[in-house]
């Protein structure tokens, strides 16, 4: 066997021995191929949920609209336009004589542009038989029109950088520690374990916050353009249950794992797919049903909304307390798992 065959089969098997870098070579880009293929595959066209109000004769009288719009009726256009603006809906539509008005929402500028599209072409096929043309559309936003796209960029980035951040700072110092024997010493010390804890925590927590005020201050800069609600700062309780969560979720990893560079793939396992399952980069709206289902399980989809409905809709502080539950319940799970997963030294 020549030496360069003897080499390179050497190196093969060195790899093949390597569980680190098989997973990171093969089967980490294989689960974001099913990942995608999951959310992107074709089960026709996601519907966009609209709001008419009264009679809308170019709904009435179009025939298949059923399949691209699920139409709900009703009769209060303030109340209709506050739906919108909260995220429920995509659009709200009434008719005033000769012409249509389409108030939208610009949280979901995706949606919004196919609402308008639509609408623009209902109105296009009235109008084709009439000279001149006899019916028109206005279409407005129900936000503040000087309301940027970094009002609903900022709340998933931030999202996204907190369960990071705690995920992978729990997992990387639970495993450093236990590798250097710090966790021993620190048990045989006279210091309680809860004392520990806290401590952790309460960097952690105080990570997570200056992370929040460093990104809002940024995203708030002219050049970007922020403007937060007046209840933003209800987003504090979101972003201190959020990071518990993800603490949670580091000890399970750091609690698998007997290396560093193992806690920080098993960390990116879980982080980064749930970021994308989430909503966090991009809404999945044309995903299948049972991924939109299975993405409201996971803590990033409620982090993100929570702080979307206080830092940018505009809702009270009562409207965190769902995605709060949801949140915190998320932890208790995960965190009852860490304690069970808890190792002080490596076996």
């Amino acid at each position: 066997m020549t030496p360069f065959r003897s080499l390179s089969r050497a190196m093969l098997l060195g790899f093949l021995r390597d569980r680190s870098s098989l997973f990171f070579t093969i089967l980490f880009p294989l689960m974001f191929l099913v990942l995608f293929g999951a959310i992107f595959t074709n089960q026709g066209v996601a519907k966009s949920k609209i709001i008419q109000v009264g009679p809308v004769a170019i709904l009435d009288q179009a025939p298949g609209l059923g399949e691209i719009l699920e139409i709900t009726k009703q009769n209060d256009l303030a109340a209709a336009q506050e739906q919108v603006r909260q995220g429920d809906f995509v659009a709200v539509v009434r008719q005033q004589g000769d012409r249509y008005q389409l108030f939208y929402t610009a949280a979901d500028q995706v949606r919004a542009g196919t609402v308008r599209g639509v609408f623009g072409q209902l109105v296009g096929q009235a109008n084709a038989a009439g000279v001149p043309q006899r019916f028109t559309l206005a279409a407005e936003q129900v936000e503040d029109k000087s309301l940027k796209a970094i009002q609903y960029v900022t709340p998933g980035l931030l999202s996204w950088a907190i369960s990071m951040g705690a995920t992978f700072g729990a997992a990387m110092t639970l495993v450093t520690w236990r590798q250097k024997k710090i966790l021993r010493r620190l048990r045989l010390a006279p210091v309680s374990t809860a004392t520990v804890v806290s401590a952790r925590v309460g960097a952690s927590v105080g990570i997570a916050l200056v992370q929040t005020a460093i990104f809002l201050g940024v995203a708030s800069l002219p050049m970007f353009g922020l403007q937060l609600s007046d209840y933003w700062w209800m987003c504090v309780p979101v972003v201190v249950a959020g990071t518990l969560v993800f603490m949670a979720i580091g000890m399970v990893a750091g609690g698998l794992a007997k290396t560093s560079e193992a806690a920080a793939g098993i960390a990116n396992l879980i982080v980064l797919p749930m970021a994308f399952l989430s909503g966090t980069f991009f809404p999945l709206d044309s995903a299948p049903g049972w991924l939109q289902s299975l993405s409201n399980i996971f803590p990033m989809k409620h982090l993100n909304e929570g702080m979307l409905d206080v830092m940018v809709r505009g809702q009270g502080p009562a409207s965190i307390l769902p995605e709060l539950g949801i949140i915190l319940g998320f932890g208790l799970v995960i965190g009852l798992i860490a304690v069970f997963l808890f190792r002080w030294d490596d076996v």
